[in-house]
Order: structure tokens, then C-alpha cells, then sequence
């Protein structure tokens, strides 16, 4: 791997030494706020070279022609600068003045699109600077939810997904989250905890979201789409913001910002540094749900309980509602362990601290060097397999870059996680459970609990409710007929039912409210809020080996990333080439992965890639073909192409046309997991499992005793998906006031990644037809058979009167398992159909009580959401009812204070959603926030 990394390194330093030729680089503004201009021209005087500028306001341009010139710079609805270039060393910062009377007849103000974003050939979603500020919803990250064809998904205040396109979990393996083109993983997971140990909001100074199949032009694990953050340069964003947020929940958010650039004694900016500090602290929604789970043998209210979705120890199920069981206890039927609330489980009081620095160096000729670290530490909860508390985790990344804007960069980084005191929440509650009694034992798989349980309700209550009036005894006669009559019992006596069962609970957990006395030969349940259920809950929690009893994690994982690419120009096209390689070292001690006893686990994996972008029609057709391969040391090569066509009217009405394909290498849970959640073993599979019985046949074997009755499947070794997407698109303005981004795709998987369900135990011997030892895995694998998704989304814009915008977006996706019976769980989690609408205004005239106001904004967001089934863990399936929510906000800028005060509330009406199944429903979380940004003070 150090060859093979040095290597890289000489082959990306070659490519560079060929970059020659000046940069003109700047930023334009608008005059009276410094806000940042879309898509404004920049164009060589006296020549047809020139550019527009992107999302940030930035741009750049190679000229030939060594200084002194002139550039010419305009804006619809500004007027037009020319500016003098005397050196290409430091970027330009031209601000522009409105032009009234051409105002007055502007109809689009414009979109959040850049030129260049509305000719990619992919599906492209954007947040400015300026729509950060202006969102609806609590934070940016939150409102990444109200774009188009974009799925959020809340597990906690702390906690929040996206994702596109179908294949939804709260653990978003098919989703790349970068920020400044770093991979945001967490190394041990695998994948970004949402913004939890992201950037702060005062620093992100746009986000991208590419929709869709990406890997050619991201790599592997781009499978879905690619969340991209943009933060600020210190060189173009300087002096100190701050802001300032209180809410709903006691919630608290504070961030900070700081930058200065300095020059050197030609007055050229060589040097700038900046500093972020974001902390936020809240109380987090409570995960309540009573009800039954889909799997729970017994339905919600069952006198002898049932498996609550948010209770967690209640999963086993003790069934004695057959023929023979009722006879010999009639009415005990189906009864579970007591369980635990998971808010006696869990710390709910959220906090977040994240801290930033980074430095820049320019070097002539329009080099950059930048080193930046960020830390990251909190507690919060997190859904995946189970529900976990993530207590004090913390993250650690560097970056070192060098890099020439839009030719060249040569990116290095590494990332380390420390789990801190996280732990398991329903692990805890077994092993809570079986701390006081077991309920598994080495044969029957029924233990002390069910014993003391049975025996008590045989000895005390089946006489009691054989002298019921209406008990007819069995003797034989019809088995339907006995058991129908005893039901119809248990209907009718359904309140001594449930004081019979809380007799006998109260029994067989060693309690004494039983007027038979108390129970002294087991250790009584530990009750939440006792000293003695602090003691074995802290004792557990602090363990981090499940063989000695614990629910902590231990997870040190770290990964290492180099990447570079370099960017060149010829007579025929554009192009573009690169590569990357990544080191994974997973380190869990086993509570997570198979790094038990001393085993050291690393997993390596490179690619390289290269692209071609063709003017095939002088400014209406553009053509552009991406190849990449990729290879994990434990697969084989993969290559992911991808092409588009992208054809653009002499009306701007943009078309495009694309191929594109993505690979996603199993991750290290795929690979190596070896995780215990109570229910099952969740384990990794590069070696494959055979003979597995399926579960609903030995559910069948052990009601029947019947060995006929059992079936058994293999389980190949895992190995990476694959997919290619087909997609059509159109953008463009309509009637001068409506802007339109329309799109469709069609996408074909192949080996698809998902889970089986089985179990090993010890076969009967000797005659005996009981077996021993059930394990229950959940095995990562493959679909053997194509899955196919197809979806469209619609978006609209309409903008009027110059200061208000009326939008709306609808999206569809549907997933066809093309008939398949493969036992495969594709999990795709995704409603049909869901839509926003919206309306906003900015730099509105308004009179408030009496008093004039100027700049004053608001914006206001409908979204609606179908239902869908949600397929987790075995404890967190089930469905995900429709739900819909309102955000709104109105704020007010003062210019002479340089502050912008704002008003808002998530989920403005507390309609009560769960976003899902096993999480929290989420309520209203207003929330008021002061945002002082002092700028430059050069």
C-alpha cells in the first residue's frame, strides 16, 4: 500500500507540473447587502472570454493577456462595471448597484441554479447563502427536507437523514455526504450522522444535493446521490458573524464565526485563517409507542403483555395458547417479559459542540494551500438496528489540500471517531431482564421466568378460571371448539385476565404484591428510578464486551483518504482525470465487528477516473462521457460509466439526456459486523452461510415437533451492488416568471444489498425431537434477482411583483420487484408520493404597528408525505402513517446593525409525526434566532 500510494502521489505531481496560464479569480456582490450574485456576467473587454458566476457569487477565468485589462461585469437589473485587472494575484470584489428602471421591468428575478448547475447532465438541488438564511425549518440541514425529490428523516432533535431516490434508512449507506469535498462518514458506521458533526450553519456557503447514480463522478458509495457543502473562504467571507438561537424543548444554539486575511508588503492577500465554534443543546423528542410491533405474537392490550414498539426486553414471547398449554393453564395464553420504557433507557438531553479552524496559503500563480481540522462531540439518539444512546462521541478529521481552483487539487484527509459512552438502548433492557431472571436457557430455550411464570399461574389462577361460570372442561371433544370457548372466556372476563397476569408477573419478577407471598428465589426487577436500577443499569452501560454483560461500544475506527484530479483543456474537449485510494481501520474490540481477540481488522480500496465534456453544437449541445474503476481488497474491479447530452434552445429551455451508473462496495458492517441486538446476531458475510433454516419453519418445527416441517436456505458470500440509471430532464423559464425543473429516471439493480433471516441450533439427537441452542442471524447478502425503481419530480418556481415567490414540488418513486420471491428484504422505505408547497418573500416594505419597516422577509412551507412501510431491524419494521407539517418564519434585516432577527416554528401546527417506524413522533419546535454578521473590516 505505500508503493502503491506513492506511486499515486508522483503520478497526480506529474499531472500537475503541465498547469500553466493566469486565473482571474473574484466575487461579486450586490452594493447594498453583500449578498452574493447568481449567474452574474464577468467578460474580458474587447473579447468573447468570459464567464458567470456560481451559487457562491465566485468565479474564475483563465485569460491569456497579461495585465493590465479590463473586465466588464453585469447583472440583470444592476448596472454594469467595468473594473481594471492590475494583478492576478488577488481575487476581485466588484459590487454591483441596482439599476431601478431596468428593475421595474425585470420579471424573473432568477433561481437558486446556476448557469452551469442547470446544464449538468445530473439531477442537481441547491441551497444558497442566502436560501440558508432564509428557510422555513430550524436549521439548513432541515430544509434540505423541502427540496425537490429529497427525503428527511428525523430519528431525534440530533439525528437527521437524507436521502433520494428510494432505499431510505436511518442509516444511509447509499447516500455520500461531503464537506469541502470530504467524506463526512463516520469510519466505524460508515456512513454521515446527518449534520451532528458537520458544519455550522454560519459557515456553509452553499449546499449541492446530486440526485441519483454518481459514482463516476464521486466514486463508490455515491450510489443514490451526493449531500455537497460548500464552506466560506476566509479570503471572501471575512470579519466575525455570530448568532444567536432560543426555542421550544429549552432549546439553545449558539455559533460563532471569525476570518481576516492578511497581506503581504505588495498589499497582496497571501495568508487568511478562520475559526467556527457552533454548540446546540435541547430536549429531545421522547419515542412513546405503545403499540404492538408488526412481529409481536400478541396483540396491543393482551393481559400478558405484548412486544411494544418502545419498550424494549418485552420481544420473547412465552405462547402457551395451544390446545395442550390451555388445558393445563387455560387463560395464560401468550405472555412477555416486562420490559423497559425506552426513556428510562436513553439520555434525551441532547447537546452538540463542534469547532473549526482552517488555514489558506496562496501561492503564485493562483496555488492554495489549506489545512483545516474540525472537531465534533455530543450526545444524542440514534436509530439504526436497535436505538442507541450516543453519549459524548467524538470525531476528529483533518485536511490538508493544495489546489489550484478550477484546474487541479491534491486532497488528503483522515478521520477518527471515538464512541465515547454510547451503548445499546434495547441490549441494555435484555440484559436488564436476565440480570434479574433469565428467560433462555441452553435446551428449551425457556428459562427461570417462564418457569416461575407457568408454575404460578398452573398452582394459582387455572383453578380460578376453571370454576368461571361458563367453563366448559376439555375431554376430548372437539380441539377448535375448546379453543373457541376460550376465548370467548377471555372475553368476557377479560379485566380478571389482566389481574391474573399481573399477579403472576409480579411473581416470576421476584416482586411481593402477590397475596401468595413474594417470590424470594429470584433477584426482583429492577425498577427505574431505584438506586438498585441505577447500579445495574450503570454497570451494564459501562461494560463494552457483550460477553461479559455489557451494552457500551467500543469503536476507535479511522480512515485515511488521498485523492487528487486534474483538469485540462484541447482542441477537441474538456478534460478531466483523477483518482483516489482510502484506508479503513476498524477498531471495535469486537462489540461491533469481528475484531475479537486481538484480530485487527483493515480494508483498503482505489480508484482512478477520467472525463471528456464536448461542445458538439456551438453553445446548444454538449456532450460528456465519465469512466471510472474501483477496486476493494475484497472484490474484484468494478467500472462505473456514465454519459449525457445536454442540449440548450436559443431560448435557454435546457434538455438533457443521461446514462449514468454507480457501485457500492459493502461497507465494513456488510463485511465483518458481528453485533448482538437481543433478538438476533447481526453478522457480516464474506465467507457466506449454508444450510440456515428459515425462521417460519422453525416457528412451524417447534409448535409441531414435526422435522419435516423445517426448510433450509445457503446464503452466498456478499459481494458489491450495482446499478444504471436511465434519466431525461428539462429546465427552463416559461412566460418570463415560471421556472421549471422536471425529471424522470428509470434505475436497474443487480446484486443488490439487503438482508436473510435464518437461524442455526444443535439438531435433536438420539430421537429426541426438541433442538437446542436456537441463534438467529441476520445475514447481510445479495438479491439473486433485479430489483428495478423508477420516479419522477416536478419542481416550480414563480416569481412576481419583484419581491415574492410562489413554489412547488411533487415527486414519485416506486420500487418493482419484478414478481421475485427471493427472500431478500430490499427495504426501500420510500413514500410514493409527497409534495411542497411554498411561498416566501424578501426586502419587502411593510408597516407593523404604526411603524415603517424595510427588509423585511418571510417564507412559509406545506409539505405532505403518503405512507409507506418502514423495513428495519426485527424490532423497528412496521408502517410509517401519512403525515403532513407546516414551516414558517418571518425575519427582518437591519442594515445600519448589520443584524437579522427571525421567527419560526418546525411543524408550525404540532401535528404529531412519526418519520420512522421505532422513532419519536415530532412535534413543533419554534424558535427565535439573532444573527449579527459585522463582514469585512479591512
Amino acid at each position: 500500500m505505500k508503493h502503491l500510494y506513492l506511486s499515486f502521489c508522483l503520478f497526480l505531481f506529474s499531472i500537475i507540473s503541465y498547469a500553466q496560464g493566469g486565473i482571474l479569480s473574484g466575487v461579486v456582490k450586490d452594493a447594498r447587502n453583500s449578498e452574493t450574485l447568481i449567474g452574474a456576467s464577468v467578460v474580458v473587454k474587447g473579447t468573447d472570454k468570459g464567464t458567470s458566476t456560481d451559487v457562491e457569487g465566485r468565479f474564475t477565468l483563465s485569460v491569456k493577456n497579461d495585465p493590465p485589462f479590463i473586465v466588464v461585469v453585469s447583472y440583470v437589473g444592476y448596472q454594469s462595471q467595468e473594473v481594471t485587472v492590475k494583478s492576478l494575484a488577488k481575487p476581485l470584489s466588484i459590487s454591483l448597484k441596482t439599476n431601478q428602471k431596468s428593475l421595474r421591468n425585470v420579471d424573473v428575478v432568477g433561481s437558486r441554479l446556476s448557469e452551469k448547475q442547470k446544464e449538468a447532465p445530473l439531477t442537481v438541488e441547491a441551497m444558497d447563502a442566502i436560501a440558508i438564511k432564509e428557510t422555513p425549518a430550524s436549521n439548513f440541514y432541515e430544509g434540505l427536507g423541502q427540496l425537490k425529490g429529497v427525503d428527511l428523516t428525523s430519528a431525534s432533535i440530533g439525528f437527521k437523514v437524507i436521502n433520494t431516490r428510494g432505499f431510505n434508512s436511518t442509516s444511509p449507506v447509499r447516500s455520500l455526504q461531503l464537506i469541502d469535498g470530504v467524506d463526512n462518514q463516520a469510519p466505524g458506521l460508515n456512513f454521515s450522522l446527518g449534520n451532528f458533526l458537520g458544519a455550522s450553519e454560519l459557515d456553509v456557503q452553499k449546499v449541492d444535493l446530486v440526485v441519483g447514480a454518481s459514482s463516476a463522478f464521486y466514486g463508490p458509495n455515491a450510489f443514490n446521490g451526493v449531500v455537497s457543502m460548500t464552506t466560506k473562504s476566509p479570503f471572501v467571507h471575512q470579519g466575525l458573524s455570530a448568532m444567536a438561537k432560543v426555542g421550544e424543548r429549552a432549546m439553545v444554539e449558539t455559533a460563532v464565526r471569525y476570518a481576516k486575511a492578511y497581506k503581504n508588503k505588495d498589499g497582496v492577500e497571501r495568508f487568511a485563517w478562520k475559526m467556527n465554534l457552533f454548540y446546540m443543546r435541547a430536549n429531545d423528542w421522547e419515542a412513546t409507542d405503545m403499540r404492538a410491533t408488526p412481529q409481536s405474537a400478541a396483540p396491543t392490550g393482551n393481559p400478558g403483555g405484548w412486544d411494544a414498539v418502545n419498550r424494549y426486553g418485552d420481544e420473547r414471547a412465552f405462547d402457551e395458547s395451544g390446545v395442550s398449554g390451555q388445558n393445563l393453564t387455560p387463560g395464560l395464553g401468550i405472555f412477555y417479559r416486562r420490559g423497559y420504557l425506552e426513556q428510562d433507557l436513553v439520555d434525551y438531553n441532547t447537546n452538540n459542540l463542534k469547532l473549526n479552524a482552517a488555514f489558506h496559503y496562496k501561492l503564485k500563480k493562483g496555488a492554495e494551500i489549506i489545512y483545516s481540522t474540525n472537531f465534533g462531540t455530543g450526545t444524542t439518539v440514534y436509530q439504526g438496528d436497535n436505538r442507541y444512546s450516543l453519549r459524548d462521541i467524538l470525531f476528529f478529521q483533518n485536511r490538508l489540500e493544495i489546489r489550484k481552483e478550477g484546474d487541479w487539487f491534491i486532497r488528503a484527509y483522515a478521520s477518527n471517531e471515538d464512541a465515547g459512552r454510547s451503548y445499546d438502548a434495547v441490549f441494555t433492557a435484555v440484559l436488564l431482564q436476565r440480570a434479574a431472571k433469565g428467560d433462555v436457557d441452553g435446551r428449551d430455550q425457556r428459562g427461570d421466568y417462564y418457569s416461575d411464570y407457568f408454575n404460578f399461574w398452573r398452582t394459582n389462577i387455572s383453578n380460578r378460571y376453571r370454576n368461571l361460570p361458563g367453563f366448559i372442561p376439555y375431554t376430548g371433544f372437539n380441539a377448535a371448539e375448546y379453543s373457541a370457548n376460550i376465548n370467548r372466556m377471555n372475553g368476557l372476563f377479560a379485566d380478571s385476565l389482566h389481574a391474573w397476569h399481573a399477579l403472576a408477573s409480579a411473581w416470576a419478577n421476584g416482586g411481593d404484591q402477590s397475596p401468595f407471598g413474594s417470590n424470594a428465589l429470584a433477584q426482583p426487577y429492577f425498577q427505574p428510578g431505584t438506586a438498585r436500577f441505577d447500579s445495574a443499569f450503570n454497570e451494564i452501560t459501562s461494560r463494552t464486551s457483550f460477553t461479559e454483560g455489557g451494552s457500551r461500544f467500543w469503536d476507535r475506527s479511522a480512515l485515511y483518504h488521498l485523492v487528487g484530479e486534474k483538469k485540462f483543456k484541447s482542441t477537441f474537449a474538456e478534460w478531466t482525470i483523477g483518482g483516489n485510494g482510502r484506508l479503513y481501520t476498524p477498531n471495535s474490540r469486537g462489540t461491533i465487528f469481528s475484531d475479537t481477540s486481538g484480530l485487527r481488522i483493515t480494508n483498503v480500496e482505489f480508484g482512478i477516473y477520467g472525463g471528456m465534456e464536448k461542445e458538439l453544437i456551438k453553445e446548444k449541445l454538449k456532450g460528456s462521457i465519465t469512466l471510472r474503476t474501483d477496486k476493494n481488497q475484497n472484490f474484484g474491479f468494478l467500472v462505473s460509466p456514465a454519459a449525457s447530452l445536454v442540449y440548450k434552445n436559443t431560448k435557454g429551455h435546457i434538455f438533457r439526456f443521461s446514462f449514468s451508473s454507480a457501485i457500492r462496495n459493502p461497507t465494513l458492517q456488510d463485511q465483518y459486523l458481528f453485533y448482538n441486538v437481543g433478538t438476533a446476531r447481526l453478522v457480516g458475510n464474506l465467507s457466506g452461510f449454508d444450510s440456515l433454516a428459515t425462521v417460519p419453519s422453525l416457528i412451524d418445527y417447534l409448535n409441531t415437533q414435526n422435522t419435516n416441517s423445517l426448510s433450509y436456505f445457503n446464503v452466498a458470500p456478499i459481494k458489491p451492488e450495482k446499478v444504471q440509471t436511465l434519466e431525461v430532464g428539462y429546465r427552463g423559464t416559461l412566460w418570463k416568471q415560471l421556472f421549471v425543473d422536471a425529471n424522470y429516471y428509470f434505475s436497474f439493480y443487480q446484486d443488490f444489498i439487503g438482508f436473510n433471516i435464518g437461524a442455526y441450533f444443535d439438531k435433536p439427537e438420539g430421537g429426541a425431537s426438541i433442538v437446542n441452542n436456537i441463534r438467529v442471524l441476520r445475514v447481510a447478502a445479495n438479491a439473486t434477482d433485479m430489483v428495478t425503481t423508477q420516479g419522477l419530480s416536478l419542481g416550480l418556481n414563480y416569481y412576481f411583483s419583484r419581491y415574492y415567490m410562489i413554489n412547488g414540488n411533487y415527486s414519485w418513486n416506486k420500487l418493482d420487484r419484478r414478481g421475485s420471491t427471493d427472500p431478500i428484504i430490499p427495504a426501500f422505505n420510500t413514500p410514493e408520493h409527497k409534495f411542497n408547497l411554498g411561498f416566501s418573500g424578501r426586502d419587502i416594505f411593510a408597516r407593523v404597528l404604526g411603524v415603517n419597516l424595510s427588509n423585511v422577509g418571510f417564507a412559509i412551507n406545506y409539505k405532505w408525505v403518503d405512507g409507506f412501510q418502514f423495513e428495519g431491524s426485527p424490532q423497528f419494521t412496521g408502517f410509517v402513517p401519512q403525515y403532513d407539517m407546516v414551516d414558517a418564519q418571518v425575519n427582518y434585516r437591519k442594515p445600519e446593525w448589520k443584524t437579522t432577527f427571525k421567527l419560526g416554528a418546525n411543524n408550525l401546527f404540532d401535528n404529531r409525526a412519526i418519520q420512522v417506524f421505532g422513532g419519536p413522533a415530532i412535534g413543533r419546535l419554534a424558535y427565535f434566532s439573532v444573527l449579527v454578521d459585522l463582514g469585512d473590516k479591512r
